[in-house]
């Protein structure tokens, strides 16, 4: 079942990860990744323990090699710091439930943030407290929750991706300008030269 549900669900994960690609362009201190599996076993064993979050940062760790798996006993035991699971129908139960739990207790991931592409006002977020346990993110007065592993904001943005116009999640900045796509940051880059040469 870890298979992404739509169209929509792909498109909103690939906007996460080139955003933060684009967004951390220069950095080699990372990891994102999405739809890829998360091995924690503490048998170092590939056949159970392992889990494929829609979406994962890791931070601090050696971003100049890709990897075709995340293996915690390969990364000195280092797991997610920031996880965004894409709620549906038949995923959001464990998502909420069993996933949050695991992501809380044993991968003691810092921010946790669930949203369904097809749900405009579903979006939820904790951190990780001082105690070990989530505690639930208030929104600011845009809606927005703060992450502070990546020092950003999590909010949703209506508009076209792919030529799919809804409302996706997106990152903000500090200031909450919108973190932009490769595809966005371009096309501001064309429109401002035109607008030089007037």
């Amino acid at each position: 079942n870890e298979v992404l549900e739509t169209n929509q669900h792909r498109i909103a994960m690939n906007a996460l990860i080139r955003s933060i690609r684009h967004h951390w362009a220069g950095r080699t201190d990372f990891i994102v990744g999405g739809n890829m599996f998360v091995y924690f076993s503490p048998l170092q064993a590939k056949t159970h323990d392992y889990r494929g979050p829609d979406f994962f940062v890791a931070l601090d760790v050696d971003g100049s090699y890709s990897r075709q798996a995340w293996v915690a006993w390969e990364e000195q035991g280092k797991l997610p710091d920031v996880v965004i699971e894409l709620l549906s129908d038949s995923t959001k139960a464990i998502d909420l439930g069993l996933k949050k739990t695991l992501y809380e207790q044993t991968f003691q991931t810092t921010d946790y943030f669930v949203f369904d592409p097809l749900d405009a006002h579903s979006l939820r977020g904790w951190h990780l407290s001082t105690t070990g346990q989530y505690e639930e993110l208030q929104p600011n007065e845009h809606g927005r929750l703060w992450s502070a592993k990546l020092e950003l904001w999590v909010g949703v943005w209506d508009g076209p991706i792919e030529n799919e116009s809804r409302a996706w999640l997106r990152f903000y900045d500090v200031r909450g300008q919108l973190v932009q796509l490769p595809e966005e940051a371009a096309a501001q880059e064309v429109k401002t030269a035109k607008y030089e040469t007037l």
